[in-house]
């Protein structure tokens, strides 16, 4: 009788204790009792009904990751493109991830396969490749939305890589080639033009130059030859004014109709009559001469 008494004991203290469940950091316990939601358990200590209550699911609320494998996606344009994707995702209702989707990862996969045909479908090749960050946003919006029932939040979605067929790869690399080709084309011309506008400017400055030296030339020797005239008038002047105080106004006179005399000599004509006043002219021209002196 005794031992039957510590047996039920003993056995009692077992499920006691089998019945004592402690929840970790950053997980959830979903608790069925008869088959039916109970509760949710939080971090901390928490008893466990034996035989009427169990652990449906032990929920991790960290945040995981699902990265699937590359799938064929078709362009706007039909080119036809392996797409793999990773999924952030966190649970934000343990109820619901428990009894909202039979595989959510799956479920989730199927849906990110399908929406990302549908975003890439509406995009020609080269939008596609320029575009990932609109791809990505579209994806996780669509995703957070669909995923509210299953109680999981998808945080971010990532187009890890796009890959084109060989013979566009080609193609594109060879429009790449054309492009640097073109710019360096560009480039040479641009420097080709600046070198010409540079030459063209330092030869307008050097003929600017060589029109500005030639006109202060012309000016400084009109200014000499002017300066010249001054003091050939002013000798001239001077020596008139010493023969009126010799010889008086009718000196002087004569002695201009001498120089105009001169002048006429000078010119083509076959004939000249000598007035008999200048003909006695040299010898007052000789006069004046020694009286100068």
């Amino acid at each position: 009788m005794f031992f039957t008494v510590l047996g039920v004991v003993v056995l009692l203290l077992l499920l006691v204790v089998s019945g004592v469940k402690i929840v970790p950091q950053s997980h959830v316990f979903v608790i069925e009792r008869l088959g039916g939601y109970h509760a949710a358990w939080d971090v901390g200590f928490h008893f466990l009904v034996p035989f009427i209550d169990r652990i449906a699911k032990n929920v991790s609320l960290k945040e995981g990751l699902f990265d699937f494998d590359p799938q064929p996606v078709i362009t706007k344009d039909n080119v036809t493109l392996e797409v793999d994707t990773v999924v952030f995702y966190q649970i934000s209702d343990p109820k619901l991830y428990t009894y909202g989707a039979e595989q959510p990862k799956l479920a989730i996969e199927k849906l990110t396969m399908t929406t990302l045909r549908n975003v890439i479908g509406e995009l020609e090749l080269d939008e596609t490749l320029s575009s990932r960050d609109t791809i990505n946003t579209k994806l996780r919006m669509i995703l957070d939305d669909a995923t509210d029932a299953w109680g999981i939040k998808v945080n971010r979605v990532e187009v890890k890589n796009i890959e084109p067929p060989h013979s566009v790869k080609e193609s594109m690399e060879k429009q790449m080639r054309a492009e640097r080709e073109k710019r360096a084309a560009i480039l040479t011309a641009e420097g080709q033009k600046e070198s010409a506008i540079l030459k063209a400017e330092g030869e307008k400055q050097s003929l600017i130059l060589q029109a500005e030296a030639r006109k202060e030339a012309a000016i400084r020797e009109a200014e000499g030859e002017a300066k010249a005239i001054l003091e050939v008038q002013k000798a001239t002047a001077d020596g008139l004014a010493m023969i009126k105080e010799i010889t008086g106004v009718e000196g002087a006179i004569k002695l201009k109709s001498f120089e105009t005399f001169q002048i006429v000599a000078d010119s083509k004509s076959t004939k000249i009559i000598i007035p008999s006043e200048i003909q006695n002219l040299s010898g007052l021209v000789s006069g004046i001469s020694e009286v100068i002196k």
